[in-house]
């Protein structure tokens, strides 16, 4: 999630849970490693810094996740920042090109329905799912990914078991060929062919853990916790194996979901989508769906960004004050809007829960942690463009989604400048580009590698006012896709031509 020159983070303790059968993945954001206290220089060749003590990698503490794409950390000076930060410029001020319309959901994206049924005297969630799926090219399988098995998660007893699978009404065979793949094996299915698959679940939690899914007695988190299709339009399924590591590595195309959520007395769930009331959530165009459930103290209330956009923020097992956030997303999710494009849904939520280090993103809700509202909501907003609405395949190239939310995050924080002439350990410089299976042995520079580096090699560039305006024309390009490499030189290229050379100087290549 989200990023800030700060104070010392720990590094977890990690499983490595490797790109091998990956763990959870979709959405995390954020640990905000410690600042290197070795003099940094930027490179007089616009390339990555360098670092002029052999790469020491940050000082961590021992309680803190790795640098990572998973949860983000908190800075430990966690300011709300942003309050002075001039508002975005607009266009005319730039002088930038009108931004195209932007592209919409293909119409024959996957709808699912879910039931989800939460009994914390189980300390289970069991759920069915309906999933109508259609392929834009032939399959002779259909494949979901079980991130709860995932060896990170699996390793704290998280376990996401299946029953017997039907593929328009038929039962068929089905076979975990991984710990966190499933294949269903259906015969051929013709392209533009709509099949209507469904299944039972059940997800056992696990103990408390600094992740996406966790329970502490009633408060838990449901981040990736539930069969989910990996289909990536154009290529067909995407199965590289989870990470080890803190992070993401996961890829879902926009889907439509409709979950029906049954809690024990007392319990709130605060979800992505809207609540449409009876205990029933809808996601429109959204890639995943997750929610928290807790004895919430709740605050809401709305931003322009430009249309009006529900925020609510909701605590529990924790001091936070929800307004507090709230008043920095109103902020936040305003400024972004007029940078890159409007917000894409109707609503923002905010859940706060204990024994998170920072923030995971989904599309529309963040999970965020215990003092979490300085540069980690503005990471993790942030996301709601660079991963929510543009996606991409986090295992393959992190990049895309951790470094453009960290020059976000930048552009409102006022840390732009900070960000660019921060060192590189010697390790990632030039490699910024490399997917998860690169960084899973090196978590303790992964952070400065991906995130602040991807974020300097867009500085590079040129004015960030330019590359702001550029972005904008990325995500209108790339709305509600799975963007790779090529697709954001593409969309930089009219406005700046050398983006393939600066961009190859971090290991960035189409």
């Amino acid at each position: 999630m989200p990023r800030r020159p700060f104070a010392v983070f720990a590094l977890l303790a990690l499983s490595l849970v490797a790109c091998g059968d990956r763990s959870p993945d979709v959405g995390a954001r954020i640990v905000r490693p410690t600042t290197s206290t070795a003099p940094e220089s930027p490179s007089p060749t616009g390339g990555p810094a360098v670092v002029t003590d052999a790469a020491q990698p940050p000082t961590t503490t021992a309680a803190s996740p790795p640098p990572g794409s998973g949860p983000k950390p908190s800075s430990a000076t966690s300011v709300t920042a942003g309050a002075a930060v001039a508002p975005a410029p607009s266009r005319a001020a730039l002088a930038c090109p009108a931004t195209p319309p932007r592209a919409g959901a293909r119409p024959d994206r996957t709808r699912y329905e879910l039931h989800v049924d939460v009994r914390t005297a189980e300390n289970a969630v069991v759920g069915d799912l309906v999933a109508r799926f259609t392929p834009d090219r032939a399959t002779d399988r259909l494949v979901f990914r079980l991130w709860p098995n995932g060896p990170r998660l699996a390793r704290f007893g998280a376990r996401l078991d299946t029953g017997a699978v039907t593929v328009d009404g038929r039962e068929v065979a089905s076979e975990r060929t991984a710990p966190t793949v499933l294949e269903v094996r259906t015969g051929a299915i013709a392209a533009g062919r709509t099949v209507e698959v469904a299944m039972p679940w059940r997800l056992t939690l696990p103990n408390i853990v600094n992740d996406r899914i966790y329970r502490k007695g009633d408060i838990l988190r449901l981040g990736s916790f539930f069969p989910i299709l990996p289909w990536e339009p154009g290529l067909g399924w995407t199965i590289e194996p989870p990470t080890t590591a803190f992070a993401e590595a996961s890829m879902a195309p926009v889907a439509d979901f409709v979950v029906h959520v049954k809690l024990p007395p007392g319990l709130t769930a605060i979800t992505s989508g809207t609540d449409a009331g009876g205990g029933r959530f809808v996601a429109r165009s959204m890639r995943d769906f997750a929610m928290s459930v807790g004895r919430f103290r709740i605050t809401g209330g709305t931003a322009q960004a430009p249309h009006t956009v529900k925020i609510t923020v909701g605590v529990a097992g924790a001091s936070d004050d929800p307004g507090v956030y709230l008043r920095k997303a109103q902020r936040v999710l305003a400024d972004f809007s007029r940078r890159y494009g409007d917000y894409p849904w109707d609503s923002f939520t905010i859940a706060v829960t204990p024994e998170l280090s920072g923030g995971i993103e989904y599309p529309s809700h963040v999970m965020h942690g215990p003092g979490t509202t300085g540069r980690v909501l503005s990471h993790e907003v942030g996301h709601m463009w660079f991963y929510g609405l543009v996606g991409n395949n986090q295992g393959r190239d992190p990049w895309l989604d951790e470094g453009l939310a960290t020059w976000a995050e930048d552009r409102f924080e006022g840390t732009t400048t900070a960000t660019r002439n921060k060192s590189v350990p010697a390790g990632g410089r030039g490699r910024a580009g490399e997917p998860m299976t690169y960084w899973e042995s090196r978590q303790d520079i992964y952070y400065r590698s991906v995130y602040t580096q991807g974020a300097q090699a867009l500085g590079a560039l040129g004015p960030a006012d330019r590359v702001d305006c550029a972005l904008a024309h990325y995500v209108a390009h790339n709305a509600n896709r799975v963007a790779r490499n090529r697709d954001i030189v593409e969309a930089l290229r009219p406005s700046f031509p050398d983006v393939e050379s600066v961009f190859a100087r971090y290991g960035i290549r189409a």
